[in-house]
């Protein structure tokens, strides 16, 4: 096990606490998403109604298909940036807690790319004063979580800690940060399959991708602005895992194409279906149909509890900002400057698990291809 090969944090020391633009405490909010069944809340409502949001920095224009009425409203970006840091030291001096672990779970927020005051923590810090209207309310959360000396990760495809000023936060601070986007349903599929597609050296002539969802996470998604954001980092995997630029007959021309449609009556219960169009020995077509019936949340709760835990390790161990070993659980991993995204969900556990026996100090020797530890 994990936690007793390396030091993890314990699970009952750990707090949940966060904000949110509805005011719905946790066992309210699980109610009316319906994922989880009512006899099993039941058996944690008490811990659950203790859980209550506090007032979220929210702008309409990044996120444009929902609202609610707890958020904070008064001042500059930089009043609010602020605010978020003394709710961050309150809740670490309310809740006794020794370290704390930050990790965006709230909705995609609109595509926009890195500009001028992105590039340096001055002229981000200016802008936040000035509410600069490039800066994004998922910034201001991660410059918060950096000036706290608070780890981050981004679990939404948000252009959010992955610009200049922040990253140079992160490691003037010496803090870990990771991310983006959690690798849960179709792109989890996508990088299981096409590694052994690559593998057995098969081609791949076209991969069409569409999902149905409800809840609030298809509602924001049906916004083009927030489903550009998401498309950007699905399309992103196949291109680094089959290396058209080295296997150009068999993966130069791909056709890939993803949609995302809002269904209420699915709720929390996505779907996503593939068709992907290959091809063999001597250019004979097969095809692989694929329909994942899967819950997104129950398939991401699971990832946010281990980044808490790794990223608070990571910490603890003096590793300083972009965490690649924590790739494996996002779809767009944020790479350090010169290095590439690892898509490949195999390379990326063996990259995990290599940085683990690295920091439990055993030495890793190569020998004919297999790996001893000694």
């Amino acid at each position: 096990m994990i936690k007793d090969f390396v030091p993890l944090a314990q699970m009952d020391d750990l707090v949940f606490g966060g904000w949110d633009i509805y005011p719905d405490t946790a066992y309210e909010a699980a109610v009316k998403a319906k994922v989880l069944d009512p006899v099993l809340l039941e058996k944690v409502k008490d811990a659950l109604l203790a859980v209550r949001p506090m007032p979220a920095v929210f702008e309409q224009e990044y996120v444009k298909r929902i609202q609610g009425p707890n958020v904070k409203t008064k001042g500059s970006k930089m009043d609010k940036a602020e605010a978020l840091i003394e709710d961050i030291e309150s809740f670490r001096k309310t809740n006794n807690c020794a370290r704390l672990v930050m990790i965006w779970c709230g909705s995609t927020e609109v595509f926009h790319t890195s500009s001028a005051v992105h590039q340096t923590l001055e002229q981000f810090e200016q802008g936040l004063r000035s509410s600069d209207p490039d800066i994004a309310p998922s910034q201001i959360y991660a410059y918060a979580s950096l000036k706290c000396g608070v780890p981050f990760a981004n679990g939404a495809p948000n252009l959010t800690q992955d610009i200049p000023a922040l990253l140079s936060l992160a490691r003037d601070r010496e803090i870990p940060i990771c991310g983006k986007d959690f690798k849960t349903g179709q792109t989890f599929m996508k990088t299981l399959i096409a590694p052994g597609l690559k593998a057995r050296m098969l081609g791949v002539e076209g991969w069409f991708s569409t999902n149905i969802l409800g809840n609030r996470d298809g509602e924001v998604l049906d916004d083009p602005g927030s489903f550009k954001t998401k498309e950007e980092t699905k399309l992103s995997v196949l291109d680094q895992i089959l290396q058209p630029h080295l296997y150009p007959d068999l993966y130069k021309d791909l056709f890939h194409a993803v949609r995302i449609n809002y269904y209420p009556p699915r709720g929390g219960a996505k779907e996503g279906w593939d068709n992907i169009d290959i091809f063999g020995w001597l250019g004979y077509p097969m095809q692989i149909k694929i329909d994942f019936l899967c819950r997104d949340s129950i398939l991401a709760a699971p990832l946010v509890l281990d980044l808490v835990l790794f990223l608070d390790l990571a910490q603890r161990a003096g590793m300083k900002g972009i965490q690649e070993w924590l790739s494996f659980y996002f779809k767009a991993p944020i790479t350090a400057q010169g290095l590439y995204p690892e898509h490949d969900i195999f390379i990326q556990l063996m990259k995990l698990k290599n940085t683990l026996r690295w920091m439990r100090g055993e030495e890793l020797i190569t020998h004919l291809g297999l790996e001893y530890y000694d």
